[in-house]
């Protein structure tokens, strides 16, 4: 499976019935963390686990697509993770066509950033703990974008 696939299934599991600026932006996000993974071993560990700085960037956004805790449809449990293996199987719809489009928009590098950054996120309708007290970034088709540091420690705040 391509990073595109990787991407492109991660997308339509986690925002696929949302609009199409929705799905950039969550792709985006997922781009801005595998740029920071290319150009920091700190933030390589932290945004794409088992990468090395200056890995190619196709490499890191798949890397980033599966890092802990950043998406759910990836972890056995998840409701969403129905719609990632639906879409895996080869369940082709018109959402999936479009993450498809988007993210290999994304493996090229040729996806604006609307995020201003973000290296964060989750859906609107919820607030996890993690993003109490944060100032979102941006919101987008019912996605808050955030930019956050590691907390004291070097830990990542939970849920991120």
């Amino acid at each position: 499976m391509t990073a595109a696939d990787l991407l492109a299934l991660t997308l339509r599991a986690e925002a696929g019935e949302r609009p199409v600026r929705a799905i950039e932006a969550l792709a985006a996000m997922v781009a801005n963390r595998a740029r920071r993974a290319m150009a920091d071993a700190a933030d390589c560990a932290r945004f794409a686990p088992g990468g090395r700085p200056g890995e190619a960037l196709a490499m890191l956004l798949a890397r980033a697509c599966r890092a802990p805790f950043l998406f759910g449809c990836w972890r056995l449990g998840d409701p969403r993770r129905a719609a990632l293996l639906a879409a895996a199987q080869g369940a082709e719809d018109a959402a999936l066509a479009m993450c498809r489009r988007i993210a290999q928009r994304a493996v090229a590098g040729a996806l604006p950033d609307h995020t201003g950054g973000a290296t964060h996120w989750h859906a609107a309708e919820a607030l996890p703990g993690w993003a109490i007290g944060q100032v979102p970034l941006a919101e987008i088709g019912g996605l808050v974008f955030y930019r956050l540091e590691q907390v004291a420690g070097g830990r990542e705040p939970p849920g991120a």
